[in-house]
């Protein structure tokens, strides 16, 4: 979910992340994270967040919150592991070619 301040409406923030927010914390099914106050109009998202341990991450003014993994882990840094993969022309194209830059990762597979 990306927004563009730091305090959103609670139904945006429902929504955007698929968290409910009930008196006992941000909840999804039977899993509820405890929050100091979850029972408010508006969120500040980075500070929920921060409680629930998701990553985050701004940008000129962006705010994007990253997925609960369901263990409570997030990401240590916003480093990529190395990777190689055949460019159109087949030849090899490593991922570290790219430091420094902002790199989108799109992966699609057929089921």
């Amino acid at each position: 979910m990306m927004v563009e301040t730091a305090e959103i409406t609670r139904g945006r923030f429902e929504t955007g992340t698929g968290w409910d927010l009930r008196p006992e914390g941000a909840c999804r099914g039977e899993v509820c994270i405890p929050l100091p106050d979850a029972t408010g109009d508006t969120v500040d998202v980075a500070a929920t967040a921060a409680a629930m341990g998701l990553p985050l991450v701004r940008h000129e003014g962006l705010i994007a919150v990253g997925p609960w993994g369901g263990s409570g882990r997030t990401l240590v840094s916003a480093e990529a592991p190395e990777l190689t993969l055949p460019d159109l022309d087949g030849n090899a194209f490593r991922l570290s070619s790219l430091r420094g830059q902002k790199v989108l990762l799109l992966a699609w597979a057929p089921y």
